[in-house]
């Protein structure tokens, strides 16, 4: 089995999917959307509208249920000509306010993995999303005590890296990056040199999707997270 080197100083863990629950909650409220507009076209198209108009969005709202939210309503003015109505507005509303007030749900085995890792790595959550929305679900979650900070990082290519490990003062090297996702957690930390651990989980959003893994001693891929105390020096 790979060993990941002992020079090792950062281990960041990304937020959503990889500690606690999240797309799922999104999937849910996407179908919930798409049947209260469901009058004004076919299921699949209205999610395809959905899904292209979040995209078109990134670059202004970035990541995070409110963008989301915001998504939702010019999506539905989109798909009935303007015709949407304030109480459909309203509800849309309700979606993502129901969103920001679901309960955090850690995944399994979280907590024992970072009680295990916080007495020799120092810990940082590195995450995608809104600010507020991301401290408010840390606060939430009854383990913020094992992390020296959270950063909320715009998006999460090679330049957010960069600036990420200028901040931490410390070498790509001696970063591990854990998360979810190849495209925004693995691909970017192994192109700069650092080490990262895919932790895949069931549900991804279109957006973070690649069809191909590194091809690098620095990677690594469990199928759970507490795997990767077998693999950290």
């Amino acid at each position: 089995m790979k060993l990941i080197p002992g020079d090792i100083k950062v281990i960041g863990f990304d937020a959503d999917d990889t500690l606690w629950v999240n797309e799922p909650y999104y999937r849910e409220a996407e179908d919930q959307f798409v049947k209260l507009v469901s009058t004004h076209g076919v299921e699949e198209d209205i999610s395809a509208a959905l899904f292209r108009t979040e995209i078109g969005n990134l670059q202004l709202y970035g990541y995070g249920i409110k963008a989301f939210m915001l998504s939702l309503v010019e999506c539905a003015i989109t798909i009935t000509g303007g015709k949407v109505t304030p109480d459909t507005i309203e509800q849309i509303i309700g979606i993502g306010k129901g969103m920001l007030q679901r309960p955090i749900e850690l995944l399994e085995d979280v907590k024992p993995v970072l009680e295990k890792l916080a007495p020799r790595y120092r810990l940082i959550v590195a995450t995608k999303g809104d600010l507020l929305d991301q401290e408010r679900k840390m606060k939430r979650s009854s383990i913020s005590s094992f992390f020296h900070h959270i950063e909320v990082m715009s998006d999460k290519q090679e330049q957010n890296y960069i600036q990420l490990l200028h901040h931490l003062d410390i070498e790509p090297c001696e970063f591990l990056m854990v998360g979810n996702s190849l495209k925004s957690d693995v691909i970017p930390t192994i192109n700069l040199g650092a080490y990262a651990i895919h932790v895949p989980y069931h549900t991804t959003w279109a957006h973070e999707e690649v069809d191909w893994e590194p091809d690098s001693d620095r990677f690594f891929q469990v199928d759970q997270l507490r795997e990767i105390l077998d693999i950290i020096s």
